[in-house]
């Protein structure tokens, strides 16, 4: 006789839909009889300018040790990270991916009778870890797109443990500065953990967005997670980053998998961090990007929602599935956003020139504008 698995699970399990990534590109030409060669794929905020060459030799380096098992400490990119951020080593936590640290804060920290809050429209793994634990999500409607971080702060109660915040979030690209970070963290209970989830900082310029890594020696109760997989071009190694109090980091460290990072992801990680030319000409090519999307946009006569991540939301006032059909169909692979509330918007990672060129003419025809 046959059992019924999902009714085993956690109550808070069977909830959840599995995580839906970015369409792969090798499976729209397996669905569509497309040469893989000439689809060209905006929907996972990944890095198109290819991996630094500095990346690539570091791997090499690492090709022979193979069957030795990594730094399970991480103890070199650990020490480059805080001597980068003016931190001890002992506050940096190493992640497979900053989902990783997310996950790791809600094993630490949540549990059933507990709940999580944070933002509508925000990042879809924050439900998914708070959920797993059996944890309660709570949701504050979004104002503007973005946080509404004076109804979240409302929202906290004497079971909350975790507050999530994006900045800028994720799929939005909205933001907040300082002074709202600075109010928002001042008015939380100690006993609440504020996760700022940081993954796109580096695409900002200058002082446009803050730096959150400045309010930790204030804010006892603050982790700022990062990545390397937008910015630094990282995506397929699968690196993150923790940074916060050691006290916090020791917590972190009690869950966390042996050897979670991996050897390759170190050395890559390692040397992405000394490449500073990659990471402005990264920052270059997104802000370009950016600049065409959205006078593509306009000359189409579509919103959109302003963004400092490597992405932008356009809105096509009605259901975008239609409309993210028929890009599939010519062979152009965004994100639909309709699972984050969000039906009438298609997600668009910035691409390379060309990449965004061949997106809005076929965007154009898909609309017949």
């Amino acid at each position: 006789m046959s059992c019924d698995f999902l009714a085993l699970a956690q109550p808070g399990v069977q909830k959840l839909s599995p995580y839906v990534p970015g369409k792969p590109v090798d499976e729209l030409a397996r669905e569509l009889d497309l040469d893989p060669a000439t689809i060209v794929k905006l929907a996972s905020n990944e890095n198109p300018l290819g991996p630094s060459p500095k990346v690539i030799e570091a791997i090499r380096a690492q090709l022979d040790e193979l069957t030795r098992y990594p730094d399970g400490n991480g103890f070199e990119l650990k020490q480059k990270l805080a001597e980068r951020y003016g931190v001890a080593i002992e506050q940096v936590t190493l992640g497979n991916g900053s989902n990783d640290i997310l996950e790791l804060v809600a094993r630490a920290y949540l549990a059933p009778g507990l709940n999580a809050v944070f933002s509508e429209h925000a990042f879809a793994v924050y439900p998914i870890v708070t959920q797993a634990v059996g944890a309660q999500v709570k949701a504050v409607p979004a104002r503007q797109w973005g946080h509404d971080l004076k109804a979240m702060l409302a929202a906290i109660d004497e079971n909350t443990r975790v507050v999530f915040i994006a900045n800028p979030n994720n799929p939005t690209g909205t933001w907040f500065g300082a002074e709202a970070l600075q109010r928002f963290l001042s008015g939380v209970p100690n006993h609440v953990l504020v996760v700022l989830d940081e993954a796109y900082i580096e695409y900002a310029d200058g002082g446009e967005l803050p730096d959150g890594l400045s309010f930790l020696a204030s804010h006892p109760n603050l982790l700022v997670s990062r990545t390397f997989s937008k910015a630094y071009g990282l995506a397929a190694l699968r690196v993150g980053y923790a940074i916060c109090s050691a006290e916090i980091a020791d917590v972190l460290n009690r869950v966390r998998q042996p050897f979670n990072v991996n050897s390759l992801a170190l050395a890559a990680a390692c040397a992405a961090l000394d490449d500073i030319r990659y990471l402005t000409e990264s920052r270059a090519c997104n802000a370009a990007g950016m600049l065409q999307l959205e006078a593509g946009f306009k000359q189409m006569g579509l919103d959109w929602i302003p963004s400092k991540g490597n992405f932008i939301a356009v809105d096509f006032g009605c259901d975008a599935a239609p409309v993210n059909q028929a890009l599939l169909r010519d062979g152009v692979i965004v994100r639909p956003v309709a699972s984050y509330g969000m039906p009438t918007f298609l997600r668009v990672s910035i691409g390379t020139e060309a990449e965004n060129i061949r997106f809005l003419d076929v965007l154009r025809k898909a609309l017949g504008r």
